[in-house]
């Protein structure tokens, strides 16, 4: 067992640790690309060379940073064959799907039109390059709502079916697993948060250049572009994190507690907005949740249900299985206690069901095939020995949580004062302040996407399937050693490919912070 635990353990570090390094990149590529498309349209209406010179030093980046995804994304999918064959075999039918079409539609778009991107100047016409561009940034998007979707079904499972013969599930609707309100929520908040990634990282590089005294008009107008891109998405990025927010609360209510860090839920929830959790506190003992907190009243009961006086359930309420109404009545649903015992129901029947179809007992199969339907909404539980064992690491996702909500917070301030001053104070964009905190965002704004990124994934543990497959039964049959040894592999790899990307980022950009912005021709 302990064996087993050390395999899951490390298996989940390294997919961590390759989620996280791919996730440097993909933000960057579906905002840049957004940016670029915007900069060359400009230059296709106005045809001025500047714009053309202007657009192809941000596609330069573009495509330095799209490489380094490719490499790493690579590797995440493969490790679903070599560390969750389980997994992959349970809901390979599913999963795959969204896969496959990711890999034969989008990224071969735009792996197709990247190439136009990059070598078709001066050999296809202006308007059919500015399409690539365009059908370069559609491919990124449409790349990442197909994983999006992978990733959501597993958050919120549906559209499928389980076929005991097969001991799988298979796919029953294929659009209910497309459009489930899970997986339209994630794939908005992902890609807009992209285009706040982008706009930061262009308004930054471009108060480099301002810090230099260079291309200052290559930077003005890179800082208007950037801006706008940034702004538009940092505000769709919290309309669509309200949706998720919603969404999380109906069908992950355990993530949403641990995000608030709320062990006993109360009608008119307030929400903490800045807290230091209590490392004593566990669902076993009565201390305060936090050593200390500013909480506004109502919040959480208004976020996640659009109603003041909403009931938002604890870890210690919904592990007890209780709700309440609106008038203070208790609710009783299915405690932690009740969905272990139907997850075991669920086994005993899907062994009845084995048995039974190897000796050709039809009747006994269909006894046991209407057992395992019954309680197969918690089959996942049935794995489990104790209720605690559902609950995620509480720590990590409220920190991760309030992180990404107060960054996020900060990032709308910072492009509406970045805005203001390139149109309205531009002198002061000279300010070594002013040029100095936008260099200083580009890291805030990674650390905003890791942490929303921390949010999603660690607070739906310890779910590998929400309610239908913990990580302790996804896993393959390998050694710890191996997958440690892997692991450290990656680790040398990944850091070695993200020092390379930024050491040739740092080269182009610093080559162009010499040379002044000058006319190019297409």
């Amino acid at each position: 067992m302990d064996d087993l635990m050390n395999v899951v353990d490390w298996s989940r570090w390294q997919f961590a640790l390759t989620a996280m390094y791919h996730w440097l990149f993909v933000p960057l590529t579906l905002g840049l690309s957004i940016i670029v498309g915007v900069m060359e349209t400009i230059y296709y209406r106005n045809r001025d060379a500047k714009w053309l010179a202007i657009t192809k030093f941000w596609m330069l980046l573009f495509g330095i940073n799209f490489a380094c995804g490719v490499a790493t994304g690579i590797i995440l999918e493969f490790e679903f064959g070599t560390n969750w064959s389980n997994y992959s075999w349970f809901v390979g039918d599913i999963f795959g799907a969204p896969l496959a079409i990711e890999g034969l539609l989008a990224f071969f778009m735009e792996s197709t039109f990247i190439a136009v991107m990059f070598f078709g100047w001066n050999k296809v016409s202006p308007r059919f390059h500015l399409s690539a561009t365009w059908l370069t940034a559609l491919g990124a998007a449409l790349s990442a709502l197909w994983i999006l979707v992978a990733n959501a079904w597993m958050q919120y499972p549906v559209g499928t079916e389980f076929d005991p013969s097969q001991m799988r599930n298979v796919m029953s609707d294929f659009w209910a697993v497309v459009a489930s309100p899970m997986a339209v929520n994630k794939f908005f908040h992902t890609v807009l948060s992209g285009w706040v990634l982008g706009g930061v990282f262009v308004v930054g590089v471009s108060c480099w250049f301002l810090l230099k005294r260079r291309n200052i008009e290559l930077a003005q107008k890179s800082i208007k572009i950037g801006g706008w891109v940034g702004l538009v998405g940092i505000v769709m990025t919290m309309w669509t994190g309200d949706g998720s927010a919603v969404a999380v609360s109906k069908y992950q209510p355990m993530k949403l507690a641990a995000m608030e860090g709320l062990y006993e839920g109360k009608c008119g929830q307030e929400i903490v907005a800045f807290g230091i959790l209590n490392p004593d506190k566990t669902v076993d003992n009565e201390e305060n949740p936090y050593l200390f907190d500013i909480s506004l009243p109502y919040g959480l009961s208004v976020l996640a249900k659009h109603d003041a006086n909403a009931f938002v359930p604890g870890i210690n309420d919904l592990i007890d299985g209780v709700e309440l109404t609106a008038e203070g009545d208790t609710v009783a649903t299915d405690s932690y206690a009740t969905r272990i015992a139907m997850g075991r129901k669920a086994h005993e029947a899907l062994r009845a069901y084995g048995e039974a179809e190897k000796i050709g007992d039809e009747a006994a199969m269909t006894q046991a095939s209407a057992a395992l339907a019954e309680n197969f909404k918690y089959f996942g539980y049935g794995y489990f020995n104790d209720v605690n064992e559902a609950v995620p690491p509480v720590a990590l996702t409220f920190y991760a949580f309030h992180l990404m909500v107060i960054a996020g917070g900060y990032l709308l301030l910072f492009f509406v004062v970045v805005l203001f001053l390139v149109y309205k104070k531009k002198q002061w964009l000279g300010s070594r302040i002013v040029q100095w905190m936008g260099l200083l965002t580009i890291p805030v704004v990674w650390i905003c996407s890791q942490s929303g990124w921390i949010t999603a994934e660690v607070g739906r543990q310890p779910w590998i399937i929400q309610d239908l497959m913990p990580t302790r039964a996804a896993i393959s049959d390998i050694s710890a050693s191996s997958v440690q040894i892997t692991f450290w592999m990656f680790v040398v790899l990944f850091t070695g490919l993200l020092v390379a990307e930024v050491c040739i980022m740092l080269k182009v950009i610093g080559r162009r912070s010499k040379e002044e912005l000058v006319n190019e021709k297409q």
